[in-house]
């Protein structure tokens, strides 16, 4: 269960997911990918895709140990994700590919990121 939650002193390197919001390591996303967007965004082993697709940019943190009990994860529109650690806002704009790449996979974002389309 702790393979998802990051050690303080690697707080400088991370980054959150622009589509689910979850927070690893830059290493961490290049090495295992997104443990929920995987499917479709294929990040591992793929740096210039992690640049895109994740975010440096980002508030607050919300660390689900059991997402699926958790009221906290309901209201963010977590509970069907891994345990882990979240961000509550994520900063930043996926290209119009991987949009593309999300929508064709039935996947709705989670509205953390704004786009400038509104």
């Amino acid at each position: 269960m702790t393979a998802n939650f990051v050690p303080s002193n690697q707080a400088r390197y991370l980054r959150a997911c622009m589509v689910c919001s979850i927070v690893q390591t830059q290493q961490r996303f290049i090495r295992d990918g997104c443990p929920n967007c995987e499917a479709f965004l294929d990040l591992t082993n793929h740096p210039d895709s992690v640049q895109e697709c994740t975010s440096q940019v980002f508030e607050g943190l919300i660390t689900l140990a059991d997402p699926g009990q958790s009221w906290v994860a309901k209201w963010q529109r977590l509970d069907g994700y891994v345990a882990g650690v979240y961000a509550v806002k994520v900063v930043g704009s996926l290209p119009d590919e991987v949009q593309d790449n999300i929508e064709a996979a039935g996947v709705r974002r989670d509205g953390s990121a704004q786009d400038d389309d509104t």
